[in-house]
C-alpha cells in the first residue's frame, strides 16, 4: 500500500502559526513542526517515489509555506526577546496605551 502526501496538515499548521506570530513571535512553535514534517516527507518521497502517491511539487510548495512562516514567526519572537530584554518594554506599553486611548477618542 503507498502511502499518501498529504499537505492538509502542512498547511493548517503553518497558516494558524503565521496568525499566531500576533501573540510574540510563538507560531513557530506549530509551524517548526510542519517544515519537519514537510521536509521528511518530501526527502521520503524523493528517495523512494514507488512507495509514495501524490504531488511532491504540492509537497515542496507547503514546506516553502511553512518555511515562510517559520521565519516570520523567528523575526517576531527574536524582536519581543529584543524589546523585554533591552528594557523599552515600558516605553513599548506607553505607546500602546496612548494608541487605545487615541482610538477610544476617535470613536
Amino acid at each position: 500500500m503507498k502511502k499518501q502526501l498529504n499537505t492538509t496538515l502542512i498547511y493548517v499548521l503553518s497558516i494558524i502559526g503565521l496568525l499566531c506570530c500576533c501573540f510574540g513571535g510563538l507560531g513557530f512553535l506549530l509551524s517548526g513542526p510542519a517544515y519537519l514534517i514537510a521536509h521528511n516527507k518530501v526527502k521520503d518521497a524523493s528517495q523512494n517515489p514507488d512507495n509514495y502517491e501524490g504531488n511532491i511539487n504540492a509537497m515542496n510548495t507547503s514546506k516553502t509555506v511553512a518555511l515562510v512562516a517559520l521565519i516570520i514567526n523567528l523575526l517576531c519572537f527574536i524582536y519581543v526577546i529584543y524589546v523585554l530584554s533591552s528594557g523599552s518594554y515600558d516605553e513599548f506599553l506607553e505607546k500602546w496605551n496612548e494608541a487605545m486611548e487615541e482610538i477610544k477618542r476617535n470613536s
